[in-house]
């Protein structure tokens, strides 16, 4: 399996970039970023350097392939480095841009391992699952993130949201791909406007992640077509409204005392720290969770950007570590006071 690897990262050379959106992204992220802009340009500009982690399925576990990828060099991200770094989640990094290909979708057989950018665990790994607990992945499809929650834990109820009705039958296969009966008994899919969860089903959740529909940084830059590129860029500027309105309805189906965690693939940052500080200064039952901890403990594998907020940390792609762009803060609802009288 490992000998197909070289071909199929090839493929990705073929992508022609996208003009429109990097001169948009050029004029931004070099006053965002500064002079670390030209580094992460370098990275996202050519997919060759791109790299794929390897996440097992604990539910179909490819012994095989961990031994080929230890004779690899390829390594785990740090197990056991944080408190609550789930020991049934292993995910191999490797060196090199290498691909592996996808397994395909086989009715009635699990899946042994699902690639991503590795910076796509940093928001499950800061949503601290437990055993039992009650989770809403808001914004689910295509499901990979959902996928990890239950590489960390067993939870009494996991609700993946997907409002587009395509994006949702990705979801659902993906699902099936990688958890087994009963697992898939304590999951339900839904369809709904993510906006209207909060009042659909109100104070209901231990746990909420919210990865959010952003300008998906890494794809905008290939897409094909120039005048829908064109009318993205013009519409860019409505993504912070939506993503504040998919947050407020998060907060409410969110139990007081819960943790949500709220994620990006993007480097805007009217997308990710504007998002987060308009939450904190409207809602005073919202409190920020320190996660520069997080950034400490993963400093070898990837590399973060200053974001000016305790609660969050941005990924951003170098070369040998290119993973992100990746957004995360996390968040707590705190209890309601009584009011005397």
């Amino acid at each position: 399996m490992l000998t197909r690897l070289k071909a199929k990262s090839e493929g990705k050379l073929a992508k022609q970039l996208c003009r429109v959106v990097l001169d948009q992204f050029d004029k931004q992220y070099s006053k965002e970023l500064g002079d670390a802009w030209s580094t992460v340009r370098d990275v996202l500009i050519s997919p060759s350097l791109w790299q794929y982690a390897v996440l097992f399925n604990r539910f179909n576990y490819p012994f095989e392939l961990e031994k080929a990828l230890h004779v690899r060099g390829s390594h785990t991200i740090l197990q056991g480095a944080l408190p609550y770094y789930p020991q049934s989640m292993k995910c191999y990094l490797g060196r090199t841009p290498d691909r592996m290909p996808s397994e395909r979708h086989q009715t009635g057989n699990l899946k042994k391992y699902f690639l991503l950018n590795a910076a796509s665990l940093l928001p499950v790994l800061a949503l601290e699952l437990r055993d039992g607990e009650t989770v809403l992945d808001l914004c689910a499809a295509p499901g990979g993130k959902s996928v990890a929650l239950l590489q960390c834990a067993y939870p009494g109820y996991l609700l993946c949201n997907e409002y587009d009705r395509l994006r949702g039958r990705w979801l659902r296969q993906t699902l099936e791909s990688f958890i087994p009966q009963p697992l898939i008994n304590v999951i339900k899919v839904s369809e709904l406007d993510g906006r209207e969860m909060g009042d659909a089903q109100p104070a209901t959740f231990d746990k909420v992640l919210v990865d959010a529909p952003c300008s998906n940084d890494r794809s905008w830059l290939f897409s094909s077509d120039s005048q829908k590129a064109a009318y993205r860029i013009h519409q860019r500027k409505n993504l912070p409204v939506l993503q504040v309105e998919l947050l407020r309805s998060a907060i409410k189906a969110l139990r007081p005392g819960g943790l949500l965690v709220y994620s990006t693939c993007t480097l805007s940052k009217a997308e990710n720290q504007d998002v987060i500080s308009e939450i904190l200064t409207s809602d005073s039952n919202i409190l920020p969770v320190d996660i520069t901890g997080i950034a400490r403990t993963f400093s070898q594998d990837f590399t973060f950007a200053p974001t000016g907020q305790k609660c969050s940390l941005l990924v951003i792609p170098e070369k040998g570590k290119a993973w992100g762009p990746m957004y995360i803060a996390k968040l707590k609802k705190v209890l309601k006071v009584a009011e005397n009288g």
